[in-house]
């Protein structure tokens, strides 16, 4: 989806960042890398690569939107040892063999198909995991906001791979061994991405929040969105919001890692 992307690019790091907390869980999954540098695919304005790098991980980014990747290297500046390119994950111009490790973060639903992207990591690793974060369709099933934008969110959860659309492909690959770790949101949660507001839903009125979302910026009907936030606006002032959190418990978590290696 790199039209989305390149549109949104100029103005996502203002709200979108990487989170302390999921860093340390991705370099824990991650474990030692061998072989050569880690590779993030679909690594987007690479705030998860450089906190990678500041963890003392050499790594490479590559990401289909130009835009984000200028954006990565011009934040990264000069002497980072990051490097970057353009290049469609289903064709990575890189060696077999290339890298000791690879991570992908958020960036599942944007591909057509799992099977040829997770192929090409497989090629690409001379060993080490390959760690993927990512909500699944069953748990953006319990999402509160389905409340206020339930076509948005549809649309969002069809879009994103069922738990075993996850698994199969990444056994086809080769990955002999796939581990799960559900995440639920924390209050304190640092990166806004979509469901980053579960604990702090006013967070969703906020419509520079909502534009580096990508379930909002490019699924979301504006007539929908606006009479959403409406009713968000008169249940938080009601108090009635309490309620409708409530309604909507976890399944699961609400975000998944996933550590796969042979």
């Amino acid at each position: 989806m790199p039209a989305l992307y390149d549109q949104i690019g100029h103005g996502y790091d203002t709200t979108r960042r990487a989170d302390p907390f999921l860093v340390s869980r991705i370099v824990n999954a991650l474990g030692e890398t061998k072989g050569g540098p880690c590779l993030d695919l679909a690594c987007g304005s690479g705030n998860y690569t450089l906190a990678l790098a500041g963890h003392g991980i050499r790594i490479h980014g590559t990401d289909q939107s130009r835009t984000m990747i200028a954006s990565a290297a011009k934040k990264a500046g000069r002497g980072a040892p990051v490097t970057w390119s353009v290049a469609d994950a289903t064709a990575l111009p890189f060696a077999t063999g290339a890298f000791g490790g690879a991570v992908c973060t958020l960036a599942l639903h944007h591909f057509p198909a799992l099977a040829p992207p997770f192929a090409e990591v497989r090629r690409t690793l001379a060993g080490g995991r390959f760690v993927l974060f990512t909500a699944t369709r069953e748990q953006m099933a319990a999402y509160w906001l389905r409340e206020y934008f339930p076509v948005a969110l549809e649309r969002s959860a069809s879009a994103m791979p069922a738990e075993d659309e996850i698994v199969k492909p990444l056994r086809a690959a080769g990955f002999g061994d796939v581990r799960l770790e559900p995440y639920e949101v924390a209050p304190d949660l640092q990166d806004l991405f979509l469901y980053s507001g579960k604990h702090r839903p006013h967070m969703y009125l906020d419509a520079n929040v909502r534009a580096n979302m990508s379930t909002f910026g490019a699924l979301a009907d504006p007539a929908e969105v606006a009479a959403g936030c409406a009713r968000l606006a008169a249940d938080l002032s009601s108090g009635r919001i309490d309620e409708v959190i409530a309604a909507y418990p976890s399944r699961g978590g609400d975000y998944l890692l996933v550590a796969a290696g042979d």
